[in-house]
């Protein structure tokens, strides 16, 4: 039976952090929803229900779904081919629907397949990408939307050109912000006395005082004042009729639409695919090491695709800025997805002014100091320590994100680490020169932990390459796992061309479970006896003995 999780057992740690969260998440929520075409609330919307609705049924710890950076091109064109955005979030609910059924499915064991160090690779880019693209917030050169992850930007620039254009729009208010905050948010972690106020987030400190410091300069009339285009800009409705004009829903005649179906699944493989890549990093950024079970993880995000859809809002996914927000702050359960959901809610029906006096300059040191710890140089040296299999899978996986896109990142790091592993195991381990073996002498051939049929070409290379009247030991008492392939290689060498060329064979090690492999001749009394645990897929030693050997050989 499932152990019951007290969603109010880490109350104080998790409202702080969700609160930085919330912080994190509203400019970014309208970030994308501007970025994708859409109306500016439906963001809002999309991180509402990533938070309350996703939170409830996840069962990660740390991760924090709402609209993502990554589907903005997708979601721009699907409205722009599809004329509006109400038959578009058609295409969101069936999305959420596919990915319900891919839940059920247990489509989310893919995420075991992504190796370590493609995600930390991943991770690292992600941290890049958010330094780039905020230091010119910081400096207050605000052309690029919040949240944009792309290298190429919508205005014709890139993430570089963007940089050398920092000079261009300085505003030294901006800078006097982001230097204060900055301070705040690295002493809150360092001065002894300042740590004890965990209850009290440095990132919420930092927010304050950039708000108080701005409406300073204003109110005196100073140059530092930062104008209204470099603050928050979230809508605000004069009235109950007009805030209820926000909310669209679903075109339902929009299911007969094919173009509907196709945007759907678009949706539901890219969402599903980020989710698993952001759960995965997830897992990994949490102190306490909990694994989330990545198949209700889809359930999840298909539940709030629906909700989302039907309120009007974005697409979303589980998303790593605010996940690594999340746990860098402290998190220790999922209740602190659930606040960052109920702050957005309350705050855009309560106090939409305030939160419009927020400068971006604030909001950029907190997301710049999030970047730093995924991008930390102690994590390039434990890579590079580890020695080029696990580097440059990495560092390929890095850059590959930060030049392109976070799936084509991963699935470079995959391709190559794939490419490693093919080299590894087609090495010709077991290859020897005939020379290096006198008349009489006995080979010995040590198979691997595990021989799969990657190694065919290898072991039989090996094999063609043994001397005529040689005498050879085959010893698999390491080995826990053999191929088909391999055990149907040997027992055709063994009753081939070892008779052909008077080799003398000798199997040991060689495992018994419970199915009989149909590729080994009983009938024949080949020393080979193994058996397969389909269940447990796993071999179960027994190794034979030299005596049953022997006998073996005289009933030849």
């Amino acid at each position: 039976m499932s152990k019951k999780i007290n969603l109010f057992a880490n109350l104080k740690s998790d409202f702080a952090s969700g609160l930085v969260v919330f912080l994190v998440a509203l400019p970014l929520c309208l970030g994308i929803a501007m970025a994708s075409g859409a109306p500016l609330f439906s963001g809002i919307i999309s991180g509402i229900i990533g938070g309350i609705v996703v939170g409830y049924f996840s069962t990660s710890h740390i991760s924090v779904s709402g609209p993502a950076a990554g589907l903005t091109a997708i979601v721009l064109t699907a409205i722009t081919d599809l004329g509006a955005f109400d038959i578009f979030l058609t295409a969101v609910f069936i999305a959420g629907l596919l990915q319900l059924i891919l839940g059920f499915a247990k489509a989310g064991s893919i995420s075991n397949y992504f190796p370590t160090n493609v995600i930390e690779g991943m991770l690292a880019g992600i941290g890049i990408i958010i330094i780039l693209k905020q230091l010119p917030h910081a400096f207050g050169y605000d052309s690029d939307f919040e949240g944009d992850q792309a290298f190429s930007q919508t205005d014709g620039s890139n993430t570089f050109s963007a940089l050398f254009s920092i000079f261009d729009y300085i505003q030294i208010g901006s800078i006097v912000i982001t230097l204060v905050s900055m301070v705040i948010l690295i002493s809150w972690d360092k001065v002894p006395f300042l740590k004890k106020l965990k209850l009290v987030p440095g990132a919420l400190i930092a927010v304050a005082l950039g708000v108080i410091l701005n409406e300073i300069f204003i109110a005196t009339g100073s140059a530092l004042a930062i104008g209204k285009e470099h603050l928050v800009s979230l809508p605000v409705p004069s009235s109950f009729e007009e805030f209820k004009a926000i909310i669209v829903t679903p075109n339902l005649s929009g299911v007969m639409n094919p173009k509907v179906w196709v945007v759907a699944l678009t949706i539901a493989i890219v969402a599903s695919i980020e989710t698993l890549l952001s759960i995965e990093a997830s897992d990994r950024m949490d102190v306490q090491k909990r694994y989330t079970d990545t198949n209700k993880e889809l359930k999840a995000q298909g539940i709030g695709n629906m909700v989302s859809s039907l309120l009007g809002g974005l697409p979303l996914t589980s998303v790593i800025v605010r996940s690594s927000a999340n746990s860098n702050s402290g998190a220790r359960s999922k209740m602190s997805t659930i606040i960052h959901g109920v702050l957005l809610l309350v705050s855009v029906l309560a106090i939409p002014v305030i939160l419009n006096k927020i400068p971006l300059a604030t909001l950029a040191a907190i997301l710049i100091l999030v970047g730093y710890k995924l991008a930390k140089p102690a994590t390039f040296i434990h890579f590079w320590e580890k020695g080029k299999y696990q580097f440059v899978p990495f560092i390929a996986t890095l850059l590959a994100v930060v030049f392109l896109d976070l799936l084509k990142g991963v699935t470079l790091g995959i391709i190559i680490s794939i490419i490693f592993v093919l080299k590894g195991n087609l090495k010709r381990a077991y290859f020897f020169r005939k020379e290096q073996y006198a008349d009489g002498d006995v080979i010995h051939i040590d198979l691997a932990q595990e021989v799969s049929f990657l190694n065919k070409a290898a072991i039989k290379q090996t094999l063609n390459h043994l001397p005529e009247n040689s005498k050879v030991i085959i010893d698999a008492k390491d080995t826990v796992y053999i191929a088909h392939d391999i055990l149907d290689l040997i027992h055709e060498f063994k009753t081939t061309r070892a008779l052909d060329n008077n080799i003398k064979v000798k199997l040991k090690g060689f495992k018994k479970a419970y199915h009989l492999e149909n590729s080994i001749d009983t009938q024949n009394h080949v020393s080979i006896e193994h058996y397969y645990d389909a269940a447990k897929r796993v071999m179960v030693k027994k190794e034979i003995t030299d005596e049953e050997f022997l006998k073996q050989e005289n009933g030849n």
